[in-house]
């Protein structure tokens, strides 16, 4: 008991009130988090679209998170953290409420398009806002609470979903809404602005161009893009293609909520393992274990086989994006945090919107078997290609590190 209590002591101590604020935020949040994951099943179940056609209106949810993400790091930097995030969590939980109500496939596809929008408006500020209160070196082990606080909360949720019949998926969205609405609540009421008096405001567009202008940056946000098509899979090829092995949406709940259950088992055992070793080649590792999980689903139909292809990828979420958010958070200059976290989340949002279409393509044209194998290829790829950016990456941070002492 005295080794665990040490070894929770040392995950979480030392970090201010107010990162515990939008933590527990987060997780409030994340128990509720249903539409990105459904909302495929629901377009063909209630709405009658095929795999192509959902795709596409899926991936409108992913094209607004990615067109808004710039928008949202520019006004996180000019408008302020707690402002930003407030007003996204709200819009986007009347968002959730109208996608549950409405009928109509353009309705739906122009909701799709507002509700990734607005989800992603809350990613770069509260990310910004812990990279204020939290001093570089805690940020890796920061980063890793918040991501295991996410998938603890799906992890619920999804076990919770998995009693629910599919034909009550619009209760799922209403609770999605609630708890988005709850975690407004909490960021009012425990969250101050963040935002350094000393940050001075650089216009949106010379903002932006300082961002493109980081070539080692630019290279990290490509190559984690390419990963992010492979790991967001789990959008609508998986669960289709586990639909059409007999595997039903229930299954797929609880293949995510085991998904989520691993990382929130490993996380705090391996972030300490993981600490001293090279970034480049923990992310290497996590790319290559996205494309090994996925590549799996080309010979294998039954749920037991699904749940050992997501045991792969699940080990790669843990190993690599919480070394991927720190990089993020270093990489930025206190100015322009709001903007880098801004294109980051923008990556995410263009992979949830490539997933889908990509995915629902190659599975129509095709056949599944192809997309998980070129899955596979994608993850050797960038895995690579983590390595060679390595050397650049490491340079752009020790200028950076100069920078700051200079200045101090």
């Amino acid at each position: 008991m005295r080794a665990l209590r040490d070894r929770l002591r040392a995950s979480t101590g030392g970090l201010p009130p107010v990162y515990w604020a939008i933590w527990w935020g987060t997780l409030v949040n994340r128990l509720a988090s249903f539409v990105g994951i459904f909302l495929a099943l629901y377009l063909r179940q209630e709405h009658g679209l095929d795999q192509a056609q959902a795709g596409w209106v899926v991936g409108l949810w992913g094209l607004g998170g990615t067109l808004a993400a710039p928008l949202g790091g520019s006004l996180t930097d000019r408008w302020g953290r707690r402002a930003t995030m407030i007003w996204g969590l709200v819009l986007n939980g009347l968002s959730v409420v109208a996608i549950a109500l409405a009928g109509d496939p353009l309705l739906l596809s122009a909701l799709a398009f507002f509700g990734g929008a607005t989800q992603q408006s809350f990613y770069p500020s509260s990310s910004a806002a812990i990279a204020d209160v939290v001093q570089p070196a805690d940020r890796p082990r920061a980063f890793g609470l918040v991501y295991w606080a996410l998938n603890l909360g799906l992890a619920l949720g999804f076990f919770a979903a998995g009693l629910v019949p599919s034909r009550l998926l619009f209760w799922l969205f209403l609770c999605d809404a609630a708890t988005t609405f709850a975690c407004a609540g909490v960021i009012a009421w425990k969250v101050p602005e963040t935002r350094p008096a000393i940050a001075r405001h650089e216009p949106l567009l010379l903002g932006l161009a300082r961002v493109a202008r980081d070539g080692p940056y630019l290279a990290f946000l490509l190559l984690h893009l390419l990963a992010l098509v492979v790991f967001t899979q789990f959008q609508l090829a998986l669960p289709l293609d586990m639909v059409d092995h007999g595997v039903g949406s229930r299954g797929f709940s609880w293949l995510m909520a085991s998904n989520c259950i691993g990382v929130v088992v490993l996380q705090p055992w391996l972030t300490p393992l993981l600490r001293k070793v090279d970034g480049a080649r923990l992310l290497a590792a996590s790319t290559l274990l996205f494309g090994l999980g996925y590549g799996l689903n080309a010979v294998v139909s039954t749920l037991p086989l699904y749940l050992l292809g997501a045991a792969f990828w699940t080990v790669g979420e843990v190993v690599g994006f919480p070394v991927a958010a720190a990089l993020v958070a270093d990489l930025a200059p206190v100015e322009l945090r709001g903007r880098y976290q801004g294109a980051f989340s923008m990556v995410w949002g263009l992979s949830l919107a490539l997933s889908p279409v990509v995915g629902g393509q190659a599975m129509r044209h095709l056949g599944a078997p192809a997309l998980w194998w070129g899955c596979l290829a994608v993850g050797v790829l960038v895995a690579l290609g983590h390595l060679l950016a390595a050397g650049p990456r490491r340079r752009r941070l020790s200028e950076l590190a100069t920078a700051a002492r200079a200045a101090a």
